[in-house]
C-alpha cells in the first residue's frame, strides 16, 4: 500500500478498509509513516469523517499498537473510569478519581494533555510540585494499591499510536473530529482493562463539540464502539457555554478542586457558591453513574448519598493527597498563582454570554496552554470567573480576575474586558447535564 494513496482516498470521502487502517497505524508506530503524512490523514478524517465501522477499526488498531494493563492489583475489585471530551475549566477528573476510590473501586485513569483551548488533566496535575504522570506499569499499580486511584499519562506500552497522534492533533487543527476523538479515548480506556466507563460529552462555546447535535453523535459513537469492544460505556451530555466552576488554568484549577474536595461551603447536598455547586453536581452524577454501572450501588439516590458522606467526612481530600504523595507530589494547597488583576462590570445587566474563546486564547497567550508540541507550560497563569450566565451584575461588581505577570496585566485586561456580555433582559440558566438515554434538545 502507498500512504499517499490512502490519504487521498479518505480526502475524497471514501471509506477505508480494516487492512488500510491497520497499515497506517502500524506504519506510524514503526516510523514508515511520517508525522506530516499522519497529519494529512488526520485532516482528511476531520473533514470527511468516519463511519462506525472505520471508527471501530481505528480504535482497535490504536489499542493493539500497545499492551493492556494488568488487573493483578485490582483482583475482583471493579475498575472504572470517566473521560471528558474536553471543556474550558473542566477539572472533574481531579475530583472524581479520589471520590470513587473512597467507594471501594479502583480508578486507573489514563489522561491527556491540553488540546486546543482546553487544558489537560495532566497539565493541571503537573502544577503540583514533584507530581509524576509518567509512571511505568509497576509504579502505577503501586499507586493504585495505596490510593485506589492513579492519574497518569499513556506510557510507551499504552496505545502508543494515540500518544503520538494526540500531540499532532493539538497543533494541526484536527481536534474536532468525532472519529479521531472516539478512537483516541477508547483505545486508552481499553488498554486500562476497565469494567465500565462513563463519558462526559460536552457541547457549547467552551467545548470541542459546539452543538448539542454533534455532542449527541459523539456520545452515541462512544457508547456503540465501546460496547462492541466489550467495554460498557454510559454517556452524559453537559453544557459548556461557560467555564465549569470558577477557575480556568492549571494551578488555579487544582486549587478549586481542592476547595471542593475539602468541602468548603458544603451543606450536605450542595455548595453555597453557585459555580462550585455546578462542578459538584456534575461530578457527583458522573461518579454515581460509575457506581451503578458496576453494581456497587443499585439506585442513584443511594449512590449519591454515599458519595456525599465521603465528601462531608473529608475522606475525598485525604484520598487525593494519598494519590499525590504516591505519585511524588507535594500535597500542599493552595498552589501559588500569578499576581491578580480583577475586572469589573461597567453597567447593570444580566450575563447573557461569556466569550469562552477569548478566555481560552488569553490563557494560551499567557503560556498556560500550547501553541506547538513541546511548548513549556506556565502553570501559574489563569482566570477566575466571578459571574455565570443568568447572573445579575451592577457597576463595580467583579466579573473576572486575571492571574498573570504584572507586565501583561494591561494588555490582557483590554482583551478580556468584553468577555462577559450583558443584556437588559433576564436570562434563563441552561440545564447543566442530561443522560444520553433521555436526551432532549435544549431550547
Amino acid at each position: 500500500m502507498i500512504v499517499a494513496n490512502l490519504i487521498a482516498k479518505k480526502r475524497d470521502g471514501h471509506a477505508m478498509t480494516e487492512p488500510e487502517i491497520q497499515f497506517l497505524i502500524a506504519g506510524y508506530c514503526q516510523g514508515t509513516v511520517a508525522d506530516y503524512q499522519m497529519s494529512a490523514f488526520a485532516m482528511a478524517v476531520c473533514l470527511r469523517g468516519m463511519n462506525d465501522q472505520e471508527c471501530a477499526w481505528l480504535t482497535r488498531s490504536m489499542f493493539e499498537s500497545g499492551q493492556q494493563l494488568s488487573r493483578t492489583v485490582s483482583d475482583e475489585m471493579p475498575r472504572v473510569d470517566k473521560h471528558s471530551s474536553g471543556g474550558l475549566g473542566d477539572k472533574v477528573s481531579l475530583i472524581l478519581a479520589p471520590w470513587l476510590a473512597c467507594c471501594g473501586v479502583h480508578v486507573p485513569m489514563i489522561s491527556g494533555r491540553g488540546l486546543g483551548l482546553t487544558g489537560g488533566t495532566l497539565d493541571k496535575l503537573e502544577s503540583i510540585p514533584g507530581f509524576q504522570v509518567d509512571l511505568n506499569d509497576a509504579q502505577s499499580d503501586q499507586v493504585l494499591t495505596i490510593a485506589g486511584a492513579t492519574i497518569i499519562a499513556a506510557n510507551e506500552t499504552v496505545a502508543p499510536a494515540d500518544r503520538r497522534l494526540y500531540a499532532l492533533r493539538d497543533v494541526t487543527a484536527t481536534v474536532e473530529s468525532i472519529g479521531l476523538i472516539t478512537a483516541s479515548i477508547l483505545s486508552k480506556k481499553l488498554a486500562a482493562n476497565l469494567d465500565a466507563l462513563v463519558m462526559d460529552v460536552k457541547y457549547g462555546d467552551a467545548a470541542f463539540m459546539k452543538t448539542f447535535q454533534d455532542a449527541r453523535e459523539l456520545a452515541s459513537r462512544l457508547c456503540s464502539v465501546g460496547a462492541a469492544a466489550g467495554l460498557p460505556t454510559k454517556a452524559v451530555l453537559s453544557d459548556m457555554n461557560q467555564p465549569l466552576g470558577q477557575a480556568v488554568g492549571n494551578a488555579i484549577e487544582v486549587n478549586e478542586s481542592a476547595q471542593l474536595m475539602r468541602g468548603e461551603g458544603f451543606h450536605g447536598s450542595g455548595f453555597n457558591a453557585p459555580a462550585l455547586d455546578r462542578l459538584y453536581r456534575l461530578t457527583r452524577y458522573l461518579a454515581a453513574t460509575s457506581l451503578l454501572q458496576v453494581g456497587v450501588e443499585t439506585n442513584r439516590s443511594q449512590a449519591e448519598a454515599r458519595l456525599d458522606a465521603h465528601l462531608a467526612s473529608g475522606e475525598v481530600m485525604e484520598r487525593f493527597c494519598m494519590m499525590v504523595d504516591a505519585q511524588g507530589g507535594q500535597a500542599k494547597f493552595p498552589l501559588s498563582v500569578a499576581p491578580a488583576l480583577t475586572l469589573t462590570a461597567k453597567q447593570h445587566g444580566s450575563v447573557q454570554s461569556i466569550n469562552c474563546a477569548a478566555i481560552g486564547q488569553a490563557i494560551i497567550g499567557l503560556g498556560g496552554g500550547r501553541r506547538q508540541v513541546g511548548d513549556a507550560i506556565d502553570h501559574s497563569v489563569g482566570i477566575t470567573m466571578h459571574v455565570g450566565i443568568g447572573d445579575q451584575v451592577h457597576p463595580g461588581d467583579p466579573t473576572l480576575t486575571l492571574h498573570a505577570p504584572v507586565a501583561l496585566h494591561s494588555e490582557y485586561a483590554s482583551q478580556l474586558q468584553q468577555a462577559v456580555r450583558l443584556c437588559d433582559q433576564p436570562i434563563e440558566t441552561p440545564p447543566l447535564f442530561q443522560d444520553l438515554e433521555s436526551t432532549t434538545v435544549p431550547s
